[in-house]
């Protein structure tokens, strides 16, 4: 085997590659990609975490918290739950900054990382590589016997193949389509659908099928255009990344120039046996020789279809990895550099900010105003009020009776009508209240006072406010 001593420093290839899709030709029409199925220990790994993404995404719908779906997504009913916490219309701060995190999240990462996210745990191609793609498999063979199928003529074998491949991926959509739907009204919403009569439910039954045919139109023809032409990830990395983010390299030092394997030969040459493996086990259709591309997914494909080549060929293995430019370049391992730790510290801030935003959410909020148009009233000689209104938002699944005591110094609360002001579970109360505080106590026109929320004894919320009292000399 060559080193990469013996090899003079490699010629670019051409860039022609970059003025178009490998999926298009030059005609504009579409070439049909037959992927190989990889084998290795990367798609093996691949393959365990996407069941327990099947696992999660699955059964989330199912998982309840006192009589509440653990994740739910409303929008017609401005409703939305998250591990269990109902958030309002009033809480869209919160998604704001969920937002605003995630786009820095995608940026740091990104830079740092390349497409990781792409091809481990984007659910597009989860459910493209590892259901949809291996039902394929399993029905109509691996690239080769799927190319010679798409060639034979319409016998009776390929209609009885295509039929059940299609009728298998319209069932595995109509299942995701409902299971999406069960994120969006929860599962007792669609259970619903499905048992009551047809009629009154004219809405959902239309929204399901689209759906489904939206799911069957993407992963039985669109397939990996959704990430080459739909996504605008894939746009986006060509300015994220630098020559140290982590891609999916080829070691072009080692690898050039490319030849042919054969046993007699002993000329100097790379370790690349321009065998096409990587090419054709590619979902996208690209050459990962070539570079860093729009098209790649990151989904390591490529890696173990050279790796089981190098094997076989008595060759070192990772000819493609995991890599950063630098790296291939300067014959470096790649490294958790200082610029990853600093971005994976900066991640994790951010992540453990919104996670305290989300913790610290109160579940009952509210707001105290004082009654407009009045000033103080006196209560005898030696006492004054102030006249307050309560609105109050209770997003937890039960009913709050709640009370209004005064925090830090002498004085009462009287709420007009006697009791607790009762709040039915998530839904929107309102209430009145004086506030009783003694003459001698005030001492300036503008007094800033503290109300404490009970439920019972339970102290849930304090809310600061003013009392206002009769401008200071002005008594007789």
């Amino acid at each position: 085997m060559a080193t990469s001593d013996q090899i003079p420093t490699p010629v670019p290839p051409p860039e022609s590659f970059r003025d178009h899709l490998a999926t298009v030709d030059a005609r504009g029409k579409r070439n049909w990609i037959y992927a190989q199925k990889p084998r290795g220990s990367w798609y093996n790994l691949r393959t365990y975490i996407s069941w327990a993404f099947f696992l999660l995404f699955f059964s989330m719908p199912f998982v309840y918290v006192n009589d509440q779906p653990f994740f739910l997504f409303n929008f017609g009913e401005a409703r939305f739950i998250l591990f269990g916490k109902i958030f309002w219309p009033q809480d869209f701060f919160i998604f704001g900054l969920t937002m605003v995190t995630f786009i820095i999240f995608v940026v740091l990462f990104t830079a740092a990382f390349g497409r990781l996210f792409c091809g481990w745990v984007c659910p597009q191609t989860i459910f493209m590589e590892m259901l949809f793609r291996k039902v394929e498999y399993l029905i109509e063979g691996d690239a080769a016997q799927q190319k010679v199928l798409a060639k034979s003529p319409w016998t009776a074998s390929r209609i009885a193949k295509k039929a059940a491949k299609h009728g298998a991926f319209y069932l595995l959509s109509f299942l995701i389509a409902n299971t999406f739907l069960a994120y969006l009204i929860g599962i007792n919403g669609v259970k619903k659908m499905a048992t009551e009569p047809i009629s009154h439910h004219i809405a959902g039954l239309l929204s399901i099928l689209t759906f489904s045919a939206v799911f069957y139109a993407v992963y039985a023809y669109f397939r990996e255009q959704v990430c080459t032409t739909i996504c605008p990830y894939g746009r986006l990395q060509s300015v994220l990344l630098d020559r140290n983010s982590m891609i999916v390299a080829y070691d072009y030092k080692r690898g050039e120039p490319r030849r042919k394997f054969t046993k007699q030969s002993t000329d100097p040459h790379g370790d690349c046996l321009d065998c096409f493996q990587c090419v054709k086990v590619c979902p996208t259709g690209i050459d990962i020789r070539n570079g860093t591309q729009m098209e790649c997914v990151g989904c390591t494909a490529c890696i173990d279809a050279c790796n089981l080549m190098m094997e076989k060929t008595g060759r070192r293995p990772n000819l493609v990895r995991y890599a950063s430019e630098y790296g291939i370049s300067g014959h470096e391992p790649l490294r958790y550099t200082l610029r990853m730790k600093l971005y994976t510290g900066l991640l994790t801030f951010l992540v453990l900010i919104l996670s305290a935003l989300l913790w610290s959410r109160k579940d009952v909020d509210a707001t105290v105003m004082r009654a407009p148009g009045m000033l103080f009233q006196e209560r005898g000689a030696d006492s004054l009020s102030n006249l307050y209104t309560i609105k109050i938002a209770n997003k937890t699944v039960h009913p709050v009776p709640l009370q209004v005591r005064l925090e830090g110094r002498k004085g009462d609360v009287e709420i007009i009508g006697g009791a607790p002001i009762r709040v039915k579970r998530e839904d929107e109360g309102a209430g009145n209240f004086f506030v009783v505080l003694p003459r001698r106590t005030l001492t300036e026109r503008k007094t800033s006072i503290r109300l404490g929320l009970y439920e019972g004894n339970k102290k849930i919320d304090e809310i600061r406010t003013n009392f206002l009292g009769p401008v200071p000399g002005s008594e007789n």
